[in-house]
This record gives C-alpha cells, structure tokens and sequence, in this order.
C-alpha cells in the first residue's frame, strides 16, 4: 500500500462541531490555517486546519482537524492529508510546529494555508510581509543558532555513546573536540531550540532542527 493510501486510511470522520475561536494564549500552542477553495458546483468554502501542539486532553496525541466554514469534518493523527476539491490538504509537525500545511492541487502545485492573523505564525508572516530585510535577517540568525548547535552537541552526543561498553569494543571510542561547561551547553541548546521554533512558525523545519535541538 502506497504511503498516500496509508495516510488517507487515517482520516476520520467529524462530528460538524464548530470551530473554536482563536485566543492570545494560544500563540504557540496552536496553529490555526486556511484556505479558500471553490467546489465543482462553484461555491467557494474555507478549509481551515486546527492543531494543538500539546495534544487532545483524553489521549495526548497531537491531531490535524480540518475545518469547512467553520464545522469539523475529519480529522486524524499525523503525517496526513485531507482530500479536498481539486486536490488534498498535507499536514505534518516536528517537535517545535508544523512542518508542512499545504494545498496541494491534482497537477502538482502546492500552496501554503494562510495563518490565523493572532498566532505566532500570523504575527511572523506579517513581519515578513512588512520588514522583508529584518525577516531575512532573523531567518539567517535562526539558522546560524541551529548550525551551531548542530556543530557543538553532535560530537559529544557521539563521544558519549561511544562509552558504551559494546560500542567502544567495537569500534573503539570517540572523543570530541568540543569540551564545553554545563551552563555553556544548555545556553547552546536554548539558542537551537529559539532557532527552531522560530524556522517552524516559518515552516522551514528539517531534520537539522530536530538533531541540533
């Protein structure tokens, strides 16, 4: 079974609830997009897709629910797609937000869901739309604190797992160049994970992201 089938084999059927309202406090705990799109008879609908990073309440896992003019219609666990008119919704998260809300049309072409003006993702495409350079320059400074982090705790994660009796037997052991404090280390760490979190309000998370962090 291909992974397309798999992914939609997931979905499950909404109940119609309506769409709960967008508040302050929820800036990074949830991410809220939508889309206009016109069905075969013409009438157009907003697609909107509901995740709450902390997961559901009953199970804790962290679920896609998608949204038509504002009553649920399905929803599932993810990596997911939802099939819409003239093609399918993907969603996928990492960690630190989603990794991927798209629309994606039956000829290939893929078009970003729009954020809700109030999240944090909101508020960081309307600095980029208003402050393309300080956006730019933000951008590079959230890749640079990943890099880095990449670069510093990669090599004493393998130094420590080189210790390990079998694995040092085998191929002997590792140690790292990079001989850090503590406090230097977590501020290190700190610094990738601020990266991160501000390359998913983007989502412009890799597996860099998830390794450096």
């Amino acid at each position: 079974m291909g992974i397309a089938n798999w992914r939609n084999r997931r979905v499950r059927h909404g109940s119609g609830e309506p769409l709960r309202r967008y508040r302050w406090w929820q800036m990074f705990s949830r991410s809220l997009r939508s889309i206009t799109l016109a069905s075969p008879d013409g009438t157009a609908s907003i697609y909107t897709v509901d995740v709450r990073h902390g997961g559901d309440m009953s199970d804790g896992e962290v679920r896609a629910r998608l949204y038509v003019d504002g009553a649920l219609r399905s929803y599932a666990k993810m990596p997911t797609r939802f099939a819409v008119p003239g093609g399918h919704i993907e969603v996928a998260i990492t960690g630190f937000g989603l990794k991927r809300c798209h629309y994606v049309r039956a000829d290939g072409t893929e078009e970003q869901l729009s954020p809700d003006p109030r999240s944090a993702e909101g508020r960081r495409a309307r600095l980029h739309h208003r402050h393309p350079r300080a956006s730019r320059a933000i951008g590079l400074i959230s890749l640079t604190l990943v890099v880095v982090g990449l670069c510093v705790e990669v090599p004493q994660i393998i130094e420590a797992l080189s210790q390990i009796p079998l694995i040092a037997a085998s191929v002997g052991t590792f140690t790292s160049p990079i001989q850090l404090p503590l406090h230097i280390n977590l501020l290190i760490g700190l610094a990738a994970v601020a990266g991160s979190t501000e390359r998913a309000l983007r989502m412009r998370s890799s597996w860099i992201d998830e390794l450096a962090s």
